[in-house]
């Protein structure tokens, strides 16, 4: 398991057609990941008064954030991991633990980091430590990603059926909630350790692909947190349902 990234992100809101046109440009130069179209869910962890999204959306030169994440629909022999995101001028940091599930079953966040096992634990355990967060905000998306070929650091995803929710913050309802991105839309996300190469640029170019500042939680918050009343809360456990 890779636990370490660094890398930057570039991301695009595309149209279907975009999509269709730019596969198959991808599929010259990358190959369909491993795990074909999968699912992935996320729990992000915030403060009562949302200072986590607050300060991301501002955009400082470094900012981070911590989300607890699962592959695929959950059971008791899943893997989650816990993960530790980092935006440094431009380059993107993620650090990251693989916990079992049954382990996170009817505990807290606090309770469960192994607390001096590595230094991404320490990490973990420091910033749940010295930040007031708990799970905020559940949102799950449908993902086919590409690999490259020949440079194998490139990667391209497309994520689909992005959808978020404020209740129920658990995995035992994959994809339900309201949805983030406008109908017929889907997001794009290259992530290269270096520049994007030619022929995916002049693809881009070509087919009328611009990056944007795009946030999926960042999204939540400005679209409607900020618009709807929200009650405050004390740390929850986590639950996990087969």
């Amino acid at each position: 398991m890779q636990s370490i990234f660094k890398r930057y992100e570039k991301k695009y809101i595309v149209t279907r057609e975009q999509y269709l046109a730019l596969k198959n440009v991808l599929s010259r130069h990358m190959a369909p990941d491993c795990f074909g179209r999968y699912l992935v869910q996320n729990l992000y962890y915030d403060t009562d008064g949302w200072d986590v999204i607050r300060a991301s959306i501002e955009k400082p030169v470094y900012k981070e954030k911590m989300r607890l994440r699962c592959y695929g629909v959950i059971n008791q022999e899943s893997a989650l991991f816990l993960e530790l995101k980092k935006k440094y001028k431009g380059v993107v940091y993620k650090r990251r633990i693989s916990i079992p599930a049954k382990t996170f079953s009817g505990n807290s966040i606090r309770s469960v980091i192994p607390d001096g096992a590595s230094q991404i634990a320490k990490e973990l355990y420091f910033y749940v430590k010295t930040n007031a967060v708990y799970e905020k905000v559940y949102i799950s998306y449908l993902r086919t990603a590409f690999a490259g070929i020949a440079d194998k650091g490139l990667r391209v995803t497309f994520d689909t059926d992005v959808h978020f929710r404020l209740d129920c913050l658990d995995y035992s309802n994959p994809g339900r909630g309201r949805a983030i991105l406008p109908q017929g839309k889907m997001l794009m996300e290259i992530k290269t350790p270096g520049g994007v190469p030619v022929w995916l640029a002049r693809s881009l170019c070509e087919n009328e692909i611009f990056p944007t500042a795009f946030s999926k939680y960042g999204a939540c918050y400005t679209n409607y947190i900020l618009r709807e009343p929200q009650k405050t809360g004390t740390e929850r456990m986590v639950r996990i349902s087969a």
